[in-house]
């Protein structure tokens, strides 16, 4: 006999597309459906004279950063592409738990990786990135993003260079898609993991879904997100207790426990953390 999903709470989940079967797994375990919807794009850079030298030298680096599971799977094609193997003296980190997944699917063990948090604040708080003093350190990341981390590691002593492997572009659709397929109106909480998502999301908005938008609740994944949130207008919020599946989880569940979530209140604030 079919089964009437109706009636199950619904969670947009906006990751790209090959980053969502772990997070979309516990959301349909803990009994709601899950809809997706990606707002960013992960692009391959074609291999630029910096990236290419950096990669040559890498028998002279000591510590290699993935600053997300995007970063290590490009990184890693990258470098197998051009050497055929990582140098076996380098140290591995990574900010958090998928990173460190997808480095051990590549075959590589994340060495230095936080415990709680997953963040890049975390990261620098651990006692192997507290001494590299004249370290060389090789952080492998998407085109543009946070300075935080390579401008204190330069601080604490070492020398620090960027591999940029990809770029993330907005998917040239809307959320008239999903009004038209009647879908968008079930919407109970939307997951954003990160900030250009959100505001890749606010952008795809026109008009007719704009006030929706704003008032549909979301489980954010850090306080910069949180704030970005503020300042667009969203209305309810929940942040993640961790940058991690599990915290995403935990922060969308406050809001699909309660029911019905497919007319969210029209006034009332319930941000927390």
């Amino acid at each position: 006999m079919p089964t009437d999903n109706t009636s199950r709470p619904v969670v947009l989940v906006t990751r790209p597309r090959h980053q969502t079967e772990e997070l979309g797994a516990l959301i349909v375990a803990m009994g709601a459906e899950v809809i997706h919807f990606p707002v960013l794009e992960i692009v391959s850079l074609p291999p630029a004279k910096a990236t290419t030298e950096l990669i040559d030298d890498l028998r002279s680096v000591d510590i290699v950063i993935f600053v997300s599971a995007n970063a290590v799977e490009q990184g890693d094609a990258r470098v197998r592409n051009q050497l055929g193997k990582w140098p076996a003296q380098l140290q591995f980190a990574v900010v958090g738990r998928s990173s460190a997944r997808v480095l051990a699917r590549v075959g590589l063990q994340a060495n230095i990786c936080p415990e709680h948090h997953f963040n890049t604040e975390a990261l620098l708080a651990l006692p192997t990135m507290q001494q590299v003093k004249n370290k060389r350190i090789v952080i492998f990341r998407g085109q543009g993003g946070r300075e935080k981390l390579a401008l204190e590691l330069r601080r604490r002593g070492a020398t620090v260079d960027y591999a940029e492997v990809y770029r993330r572009q907005r998917p040239n659709v809307d959320l008239s898609q999903l009004r038209q397929s009647g879908v968008l109106s079930r919407v109970g909480a939307i997951i954003i993991a990160s900030n250009e998502s959100l505001q890749n999301l606010y952008d795809m908005a026109a008009n007719i879904d704009r006030d929706w938008l704003l008032n549909t609740p979301l489980a954010v994944i850090s306080h910069r997100c949180a704030e970005l949130a503020d300042r667009l207008g969203f209305r309810h919020y929940n942040i993640a207790s961790e940058a991690s599946n599990q915290g995403l989880l935990e922060a969308v569940q406050q809001y699909i426990g309660k029911a019905p979530l497919a007319h969210p209140p029209e006034s009332g604030n319930d941000r927390t953390r």
